[in-house]
């Protein structure tokens, strides 16, 4: 029930069903686009990620009277087949207008356009079970997989875009795509909106950097190592070495920061570097960046170190709400559950954020969530005139049950 208030407050089933056509003859229609998109998410959300598990939820009195049914007269929910048609229904148009769904909601979830945004982008294993279409031999993971690219706000944790791709490390032209639309379609509703895009070596290419150049978008990426860049360090490096062994300590840190021009690249850019000397020896780390303020250390520890937080949003958005299940065969359908998943991850966020501040639950996992609040065992009476749910009297978190309900309720017009 928490989960249908906060669907209710983003409309997020109506926002992906009107984006999809339907085929069907309306006056043999059971199951709405809606409804079984809404039926699917909600399923994710609590745990059951497959579409067969529909099969037995069709049935729940709980989740029918979320899907807006009466829970025993009602009629049951869609069945697995149903939800498969819809998973394989969209062709490619209709995929990129369900992603432009999820970034307008992101885009709307601001009251106002903020100053400036930090975008984390990152790609992350998605090993397949079969021989679906773009799934490749990656030897790095030693694993048939997709590689799809997640990115998020890194200011409040919430996904701007998922794209499904093949098994194989992204190229330049292919990063500066994605970029492209992303940052159009966020440049048509905040023109004047800084935007930063943080990442890791993966997308420190000359194509991706020449872009931002060149329509205003800052950038802070990794950079891997080689004889000149360590070359061009050298001194910083051997007086932190020389230090660290004067005064005797396991390790001592510092930065410097150089100009470098790569052959690929058509110009020199700023490169800033983590210098660590142990007794191990020297483990120095680069960021490239145009960004013209701060210090090397700021930009290395401040902004980009910052990027690692988008990888424990990855490991949510795969571990407990599985959307690595992308065992479709066609590529297209995948991408469809991609967006389904990440959808659910929109309705996690939101009930987390109805959480009070001073709560404990306040900053916890969708597994956390789930165990407290959704997944509660009640009696559900329907009448002529009303619906009953009844909880356990001892419920733990009926206070809070209450509150989320109240703070998930529509405002008055």
């Amino acid at each position: 029930m928490l989960l249908a208030a906060a669907e209710r407050r983003l409309q997020l089933a109506d926002r992906l069903a009107a984006a999809i056509h339907d085929p069907r003859d309306p006056q043999r229609v059971t199951h709405a686009m809606a409804d079984i998109l809404r039926a699917r998410i909600f399923a994710i959300a609590c745990g059951y990620e497959d579409a067969n598990d529909l099969d037995r939820l069709r049935t729940d009195p709980a989740f029918k009277l979320a899907c807006g049914r009466l829970p025993d007269s009602g009629t049951d929910l869609c069945s697995q087949p149903t939800c498969s048609r819809l998973e394989n229904l969209p062709d490619l148009r209709t995929v990129i207008r369900l992603g432009g769904v999820l970034v307008d909601l992101w885009l709307s979830s601001y009251a106002s356009p903020p100053k400036s945004i930090t975008l984390d982008i990152d790609d992350t294993l998605d090993v397949v079970h079969g021989h679906q279409q773009l799934s490749l031999f990656n030897a790095h993971y030693d694993e048939r997989c997709f590689l799809p690219i997640h990115i998020y706000d890194a200011a409040t944790g919430r996904p701007v875009a998922m794209i499904l791709r093949p098994g194989k490390t992204p190229t330049g032209k292919e990063i500066r795509g994605h970029l492209r639309r992303l940052v159009r379609r966020i440049r048509a509703r905040w023109p004047t909106t800084g935007i930063l895009i943080r990442g890791d070596g993966h997308y420190g290419r000359a194509e991706v950097m020449q872009w931002c150049e060149g329509n205003g978008v800052d950038y802070v990426f990794g950079l891997a190592g080689n004889t000149v860049l360590r070359r061009l360090v050298d001194e910083t490096a051997d007086d932190i070495r020389t230090r660290r062994a004067l005064e005797h300590k396991p390790a001592l840190r510092g930065y410097t920061e150089t100009q470098y021009k790569a052959k690929s690249w058509k110009a020199k850019r700023h490169v800033c570097a983590r210098i660590e000397a142990t007794t191990m020896g020297l483990d120095i780390r680069f960021v490239v960046t145009n960004l013209a303020n701060g210090s090397a250390e700021h930009i290395y520890d401040v902004v980009y170190c910052a990027r690692g937080q988008a990888e424990n949003l990855i490991k949510m958005h795969k571990s407990q709400l599985a959307s690595d299940r992308t065992s479709c065969r066609s590529p297209i359908a995948n991408q469809v559950r991609l967006v389904l998943h990440t959808a659910a991850y929109w309705l996690m966020l939101t009930l987390r954020d109805a959480v009070p501040k001073t709560h404990q639950l306040s900053k916890a996992e969708f597994a956390t969530l789930r165990l407290r609040l959704l997944k509660l065992g009640a009696r559900v009476s329907e009448t002529v005139s009303r619906i009953r749910l009844a909880f356990a009297a001892a419920c733990p978190e009926a206070s809070l049950f209450r509150a989320i309900a109240i703070a998930l309720q529509p405002a008055p017009p």
